[in-house]
């Protein structure tokens, strides 16, 4: 009976191990968007895809930028296993020259805080 019962906890306890190891991960599609040249006044939404390639559900707990020039979006909800999902970016385009930006994702993920860039430069409008 003794042996049954340490057994018994021997298994709950390597179940309740394997439960607490569970976690997200967040595999993007790209961590880089690059504008390329673009006009000034264009549209500047872009959005980072991503896949959360772990076995936990994924919690976007903050999305920050750089500057005030770019305002990042996280999802609201958590991202399921398997599940994608997105981060939008909208760098205000009536600033030109260079975008080198950095905007930094915090989440439950095995991988807490993770940097992606965006990129490119802002032209005048040479056609109005």
């Amino acid at each position: 009976m003794k042996k049954i019962i340490a057994i018994a906890i021997f298994v709950v306890a390597g179940m309740a191990t394997a439960q607490a190891q569970k976690v997200a991960k967040m595999e993007f599609k790209s961590e880089t968007i690059d504008y390329g040249e673009i006009k000034k006044g264009s549209d500047g939404l872009r959005v980072f895809q991503f896949t959360n390639t772990g076995d936990a559900p994924l919690v976007i707990e903050d999305v920050r930028s750089t500057c005030g020039c770019t305002v990042p979006k996280k999802p609201e909800n958590p991202i399921m296993p398997g599940k994608t999902g997105e981060i939008e970016v909208k760098y205000d385009t009536k600033r030109l020259g260079p975008i080198r930006k950095t905007v930094t994702v915090y989440s439950n993920a095995e991988e807490p805080v993770k940097a992606l860039k965006i990129k490119g430069t802002v032209l005048e409008d040479t056609d109005s």
